[in-house]
Order: C-alpha cells, then structure tokens, then sequence
C-alpha cells in the first residue's frame, strides 16, 4: 500500500481512539463482555428538545470511524434542531489489523461485534431515556457509509438478540429502532456493487469467501415487514460505495411496504456527514430535508 496511504489511514486511526473529554458512557463496563472502548458520547438538548433521540454510527469501512465529520459534527448539527444525540464509538477492525491481515492469526474484532455493540447502545438509551427528558417511542439510529450499513442492520435484524449470548438480559426492552437514517451506505456484502473493504472488515479474512455469511448480512436480502421507518441518502457520483447499494436498499424497502424516503443527489461524492463545506451544496440539503421528514414522522 502506499506510504501515504498509510499514514492517512494511521491518523485516522488515532483520531478514532482518542477519549473524547467527558461525556463518555463505556456502555459494556459492568456486564464481563463487551469492551471498554465502545462508548456512547451524549450531545443532550436542554429539556429533551422534540423528545428525539439519534444514535450517531460513523463511517470508516469497519476498520476505523471518521469520528468528526460522521460523528461529532452530526451530533452538534442534530443539537442545533432540537434532537438530543449519542455517538457510537464501536468495534472496528482497526488500521493495523487493515493492513497486515493479522486477525487471520491472532483474532480480532468482526462481526457480530459490531451489532453487539449497536443494540447495546439502543438498550442503554432506551432504558435512559427519562434522564435525558426523550421519549422511548423516538429513537433512531443514524450511520454514514459502513455505519450506514451498521444503522440498517439494527433496523432489520432486531429480533435477533445478538445481546442474549452474552448473558444481556434485555428486560423486555425493545431492540427496535424508531427509525434509521443510512447515509450513502455500504448495503450488500454479495452483490457486485459490495465495498470490499468494508465487506472484509466485517467479515473477517475467512469470512468474506463464505457465502452463506455474506448473504446473511447483504442488507437488500432481509428487509421485512416489522423494518421502522428510513430516511436514506446517497450521491449518484459516489466514488467509495457505488450508488447501487442504496438504489437495491430503497427496491426492497419499497417491495415490503416500509415507510421511507429515498433522495438521491446527482453530486456531493462521499464522506459529507453533517459539513457545511465538504461535499456539494446540493447534498447538503440532506440535512433539511432528513429534519422536515421528522417532523413529519412524529407529527410535530
């Protein structure tokens, strides 16, 4: 790989893994499993604002998060219209194990982890809802590229409780998302569109030549009649994941019956999260366009 590359990558990394200063919430301390460095960061609204909630998953292929742009900037852009946000910092492959393949011998982080670690994150802030004045019927989930594919795995798989195994008793609390938010997202791990190395990441060295695995997690496969509400955005000039994954996604949401809204911009590429600068200012208006369908969703 080229050196530049690397040290890209690298710096990212680093960014990711840098405590942010308070705030912090290390949802996994307590239970024996898990991991200490998946955090939940709370972006509260005084008040609870319109009792919304999002948990913010950032992008970075499974194999680090773009944790600014995709996430902490998405959490102050949602504060400033009245939506209360949690940034999800979860398990990623991680830049070394990218690039040595190292997981092939010593293990690493994969699936299911990552749900894991999403459905932790949805139980905690249902069960904390009142301490943040929202409402437990007005939680989302919302995740950029590989999180956008996190975000909608949380949508469609919730009646798996990936939590069970790990002797999390759920109490009863739901699993289900409100609604999920996937920006320009990385969907399918078997179509021809896949982003390979997202695909990878998730699935491990060995993973990714399992088919039945890859299927299992090809999110255009498994939409069903129970899937919350989408609001789905991507660029027709994307670069990283090729549009495809999104146009399948909004085909399958459309066969079941889900309640969703599909914009696609002719530019803006990837990578624009929340900015007010990156992309194109016709992406942009996702942001407006993503506040008015909530409104429309809870009716306020």
């Amino acid at each position: 790989m080229n050196r530049v590359v690397i040290a890209i990558l690298l710096m990212v990394s680093t960014l990711a893994t840098v405590d942010a200063a308070g705030g912090l919430i290390h949802i996994w301390d307590g239970t024996g499993v898990g991991s200490h460095k998946v955090t939940l960061e709370a972006f509260p609204v005084a008040g609870g604002g319109n009792k919304v909630a999002v948990i913010v998953c950032p992008g970075g292929s499974y194999s680090w998060l773009d944790y600014d742009t995709e996430g902490t900037a998405v959490a102050r852009w949602l504060n400033a219209n009245g939506i209360t946000a949690f940034v999800l910092r979860y398990r990623v492959q991680g830049v070394l194990q990218f690039i040595t393949h190292s997981r092939a011998v010593f293990g690493g982080n994969k699936h299911p982890n990552q749900i894991q670690d999403a459905q932790m994150a949805l139980l905690w802030v249902r069960s904390h809802a009142a301490d943040y004045a929202i409402s437990t019927d007005r939680i989302g989930i919302m995740g950029f590229s590989a999180g956008g594919h996190l975000a909608m795995m949380a949508a469609e798989m919730w009646r798996t409780d990936f939590l069970a195994p790990l002797g999390i008793d759920i109490s009863g609390v739901s699993l289900r998302p409100d609604f999920a938010v996937p920006v320009y997202p990385v969907v399918s791990m078997a179509d021809k569109c896949t982003h390979r190395r997202s695909r990878r990441a998730l699935l491990g060295e060995g993973g990714q030549r399992n088919h039945e695995l890859r299927d299992s997690l090809s999110l255009e496969r498994h939409v069903d009649a129970d899937c919350p509400p989408v609001f789905l955005v991507n660029c027709a000039d994307d670069p990283v994941v090729k549009c495809r994954n999104s146009e399948l996604l909004d085909s399958a949401l459309t066969a079941h019956g889900i309640v969703h809204r599909y914009i696609q911009y002719s530019t803006g590429g990837h990578g624009f999260g929340a900015s007010d600068t990156k992309g194109t200012a016709e992406c942009r208006q996702w942001k407006r366009e993503f506040i008015d369908w909530i409104a429309s969703l809870f009716n306020d």
